[in-house]
């Protein structure tokens, strides 16, 4: 499969992960998202940080100052009826209380308190009843009235007080955290639908006709964005009291501002602590619920809230298919650390943005973006990283071979520049050539295994000592090679590497057949030739090159091989390459020579001289020399 169809497929299955994630989640699956959106909008929200709510409504709190006075809770329903008859008189636009007065109590309370919810504009709360114990309403997008809370039935207010008020329902939806993060805005049983409390208040408060449209409400000329549920996203202003509050104290002690009633919503509520009417917010862990009713009520009226209506969630929908086919297409279009950045730019972009647009009144899902994104992202990128690690052990079992064949220098120079050697150059270099003397009798009287076990440790000699001196081989021979000096460029001590070369071929190849046994060893011998002068050095080959040199010095060298022979010597050297390496005396080693000669193949006189170690010679390790040369004053170390 090649990479532009393994990045197709990567692509189609990120679209397809990010599309299911998004319908999952719509459809009430996936569950913990919620949980993980609850804690992405508490984090929004206080970055967001407190905000001044409209001045349009007043919260009368039923608080622990006035059940200190009263002695009990709830308040009993003449001093409630004296609360609604204080206000009252200060001209509110609406009242709304947002108690529940479902059961009986003194027969003069209740009277007292009807009575006086017929002296104004009045909404009553009631509560809807679930079949569960939860009052969190499950996510959906199956439309219109079909989406709606269903609950068993509606605890109503006693008939004598819903006779002179409205009725709301004043149920909030928590998530998975806890906090109201909605409030809907219509309840259904089997028979019939009811209007939340928050949206009963502001259509009394606003005098406008209410219609339900297919995906949002209209008070009047205005439509109020919904959630596809019809439920009110929220988004607090601040904490407890930041919505204007006074408490009902203030009524008996006669104190109470008129100029906080008047014209007003005024919600009548419970702030009782341990009254269990309490939630956790993303500025308060303990708002009270008629604050969280108060915000809903403002938001419907001031319209101030955070939109999440349909227009949203389809950019929802795109954004959860698009933002991971953009990572993972990042990732595929740079497989480096410039993939890797460009990625994170887009995601910090995309974190951003959907902060940018809640604090502007705009609730973009994070979750389940996220959940859409991130997991293909991984699993791309740790498939990349695999694919890596694999492409990475296949170049260095590549580079591992090609170093078997190309001595380290030239092998980095060919991965610097690829088009090395491409024209054939013409340079002074130093060829050095060894070859073993017996090998091809000796092969004929032992086992193929043992003979192939003796070359490869000769070749294993050869390529350690090349490579201690900074040769390149570029050929075995058989049983000998040809070691080359300049390349991959000419460099002012080749001859001296060629000549220390020569001699450390010598010693190592004396001291491995002296370890080889007797009948073995006794048959072996080896003789090395080495020049210095102009070369040729060029790719031979076209599908499998390999790097060489030839001209005559190269020719030179290979043939000194058959001259030391003939001189009882392992070791023959120009008087070019002596020169060339300037060397220096030293007592180890002598020079015998020099012998002016004729090379096969070639016109022209060779001044050569023979190396012999100085220990061997004086102590009779080296065969005895039959050249009547006699020992020059040239040593080297």
């Amino acid at each position: 499969m090649t990479r532009r169809v393994q990045i197709l497929v990567a692509l189609v299955l990120t679209a397809l992960w990010g599309a299911g994630t998004y319908a999952a989640h719509a459809n009430g699956h996936l569950r913990f998202l919620d949980r993980l959106e609850a804690t992405l909008t508490d984090w929004r929200t206080q970055v967001r940080g407190v905000q001044v709510p409209p001045d349009l409504v007043t919260i009368v709190a039923i608080d622990d100052t006035v059940v200190k006075r009263g002695g009990s809770y709830p308040l009993p329903r003449a001093d409630l009826a004296r609360v609604v008859d204080t206000i009252v008189q200060f001209k509110p636009k609406v009242v709304a209380i947002d108690l529940l007065l479902v059961d009986r109590s003194a027969a003069i309370g209740d009277a007292t308190l009807a009575n006086t919810l017929a002296t104004g504009p009045m909404v009553l709360a009631a509560a809807a009843i679930f079949p569960s114990a939860s009052e969190t309403v499950e996510p959906g997008s199956h439309g219109a009235l079909a989406a709606l809370p269903q609950a068993e039935r509606f605890l109503q207010p006693l008939p004598a007080f819903a006779e002179h008020a409205e009725v709301g329902v004043v149920n909030v939806a928590t998530g998975q955290s806890g906090s109201p993060l909605s409030v809907p805005m219509l309840f259904r049983t089997r028979d019939k639908v009811e209007l939340s409390f928050p949206l009963r208040v502001a259509t009394r408060a606003l005098d406008k006709p209410l219609t339900i449209a297919p995906d949002h409400l209209m008070l009047g000329d205005r439509a109020v964005p919904t959630d596809s549920d019809f439920a009110l996203p929220i988004t607090y202003y601040g904490p407890r009291r930041t919505i204007r509050t006074v408490s009902a104290q203030s009524i008996f002690d006669g104190t109470l501002n008129r100029a906080a009633i008047e014209n007003r919503i005024v919600v009548i509520g419970a702030a009782v602590a341990g009254g269990g009417d309490f939630y956790p917010t993303p500025f308060d862990s303990l708002m009270p619920g008629v604050e969280v009713i108060a915000t809903a009520i403002t938001h419907i009226v001031a319209g101030d809230g955070i939109v999440r209506d349909r227009k949203v969630h389809i950019a929802d929908a795109f954004t959860a298919i698009l933002l991971p086919l953009l990572l993972v297409g990042l990732l595929a279009w740079r497989r480096s650390a410039l993939g890797i950045m460009a990625a994170s730019v887009v995601m910090i972009a995309w974190a951003g943005f959907n902060l940018f647009a809640f604090t502007h009144g705009v609730w973009l899902n994070a979750a389940t973006t996220l959940a859409a994104a991130v997991p293909p992202v991984v699993v791309f990128a740790g498939v990349q990283l695999w694919a890596g690690g694999r492409r990475t052990q296949y170049f260095a079992a590549k580079s591992r071979s090609l170093a078997q064949f190309q001595a380290p220098a030239v092998q980095e120079w060919l991965a610097r520049d690829p088009d090395f050697l491409s024209k054939p150059v013409r340079q002074d270099g130093a060829a050095v050539f060894i070859d073993l003397s017996g090998f091809t009798a000796l092969s004929e009287k032992i086992d193929p295994g043992e003979l192939q076990d003796i070359l490869e440790a000769f070749h294993v000699l050869i390529d350690k000592t090349a490579v201690d001196c900074g040769g390149m081989i570029t050929s075995f021979l058989g049983d000998g090679a040809m070691i080359l000096f300049g390349l991959p460029r000419a460099m002012p001590d080749d001859a001296a590497r060629a000549l220390k070369c020569s001699i450390d071929l010598h010693r190592s190849a004396e001291r491995w057949i002296a370890s080889l046994p007797s009948e073995i060893g006794s048959q072996l011998g080896f003789k090395i030739g080495a020049h210095f002068g102009p070369i040729v050095a060029s790719r031979l080959g076209e599908s499998h090159q390999h790097i060489t040199a030839n001209g005559d010095t190269v020719n030179v060298a290979s043939r000194l091989m058959e001259v030391a022979a003939q001189n009882n010597a392992r070791v023959a050297l120009t008087d070019t390459l002596l020169d060339a390496a300037d060397f220096q005396g030293a007592p180890d080693g002598i020079l015998t020579g020099p012998l002016l000669t004729q090379v096969r193949g070639r016109s022209g006189v060779v001044t050569v001289w023979f190396w012999r170690d100085l220990y061997r010679a004086s102590g009779g390790g080296e065969r005895s020399s039959t050249s009547p040369l006699a020992p020059s004053s040239r040593s080297i170390p």
